[in-house]
């Protein structure tokens, strides 16, 4: 993995990191699928750690970002992370007894559901999904208002799915998340985004450490270092293109790209 036709890792990096950032996703569901087409004989336990690490380096260095526009609910997001790191660590375990071919259709089904989701409800915008003002007035979090309780409360059972799910297929879980905060929870796009990335962060941190205890990181250390180059330029740069975008367009994005996402994996699952 040291030889130069390798560098091509650091460009794919820096595209994942700016816009799974500026999706509030972590990028994983770009990167997972790009792995598991270039390389076609890698287990999916070596896809999932490689992805998952990446994931948290850009979750994290996004996060960073975020945090100095105040967008993230800190209260909602620690809950919501020790809510998700058991099903994280179940789910990498899983990732482990999957055949190829299974891993890619759970993986390609899933994404089209999810794509059908947010563009039957981008086309009903909150008028709270605009882009976040400059003018620095503090966001306000649904976890502290009067229906904090429940946020919190469902938050947590959601978000234990979501780790499960997001570490059986490495894809950091924010594709899954960011919906869930937006259309159950009352979260604007953009404060659910920021702290969507919070939580994968703490979230593909889990993930990422069992599959290190594991041993199935071993094969894909150098690959990680390559697109974590670029995925800690593309995170900031995700950030700051998010106060340049409308939210109902993040939602719309991210639906075109798991539409993409989930025929190509889908094809591969069936003819590979």
């Amino acid at each position: 993995m040291d030889h130069p036709e390798y560098l091509w890792l650091v460009p794919l990096g820096l595209v994942v990191g700016a816009f799974g950032t500026l999706v509030g996703a972590g990028g994983g569901f770009v990167l997972a699928p790009v792995l598991l087409v270039m390389y076609p004989d890698a287990s999916p336990e070596t896809i999932t750690s490689i992805s998952l690490a990446v994931v948290f380096v850009n979750a994290g260095s996004g996060s960073v970002a975020y945090g100095r526009m105040g967008r993230i609910d800190y209260r909602a997001g620690l809950v919501f992370a020790l809510a998700a790191a058991p099903g994280a660590v179940l789910g990498a375990l899983t990732t482990e007894q999957m055949p190829r071919r299974t891993f890619d259709a759970v993986f390609g089904v899933l994404f089209l559901a999810l794509s059908g989701l947010l563009l039957v409800r981008s086309a009903r915008p909150s008028p709270t999904d605009g882009v976040a003002s400059g003018g620095g007035a503090r966001p306000a979090f649904p976890s502290r208002g009067p229906d904090g309780k429940r946020v919190l409360g469902l938050g947590g059972l959601l978000s234990a799915a979501v780790g499960y799910v997001s570490s059986l297929l490495g894809i950091g879980g924010g594709i899954v998340h960011v919906p869930l905060l937006t259309q159950w929870l009352g979260y604007p796009v953009h404060i659910a985004t920021a702290t969507s990335h919070f939580v994968l962060a703490l979230m593909a941190l889990t993930g990422t450490l069992t599959h290190v205890v594991a041993g199935s990181f071993a094969q894909g250390v150098r690959r990680t270092l390559l697109l974590s180059v670029g995925v800690l330029v593309g995170a900031q740069l995700g950030a700051q293109l998010s106060n340049r975008v409308h939210g109902v367009w993040i939602l719309r994005s991210l639906a075109v790209g798991l539409v993409f996402v989930g025929i190509r994996i889908l094809v591969l699952a069936i003819t590979g």
